[in-house]
């Protein structure tokens, strides 16, 4: 039986990675007025990002989430959905990004 890892954890851990490698982070606070958005928004190396996380078990973003991510990468964001506390997901979006734009 695969154990479930909360969103929780998976938070932490991307907090705890855009800390140690220098990157602008901020976590927009649900307050249900204005518009939908994703858990974290960051700039690393003049690059902009957008991450949603969800538990392991959880694969999709919501379709208020997913359109979010949409609108950042049709703006030349980067942008993902994260399930991991190992970060493959995110860790692989920078590799991509920064291959290409530094």
């Amino acid at each position: 039986m695969k154990i479930t890892v909360a969103e929780k954890a998976v938070k932490k851990s991307l907090k705890e990675y855009l800390k140690s490698i220098g990157a602008y982070q901020y976590w927009p606070v649900p307050m249900g007025y204005g518009s939908t958005s994703v858990d974290v928004f960051f700039c690393y190396k003049g690059l902009f990002f957008a991450v949603e996380t969800k538990r392991s078990d959880v694969g999709t973003p919501t379709d208020r989430q997913g359109q979010v991510l949409r609108d950042v990468a049709a703006a030349g964001g980067g942008e993902c959905l994260e399930n991991d506390p190992a970060l493959p997901a995110v860790k692989m979006m920078l590799r991509v990004a920064l291959a290409l734009f530094d």
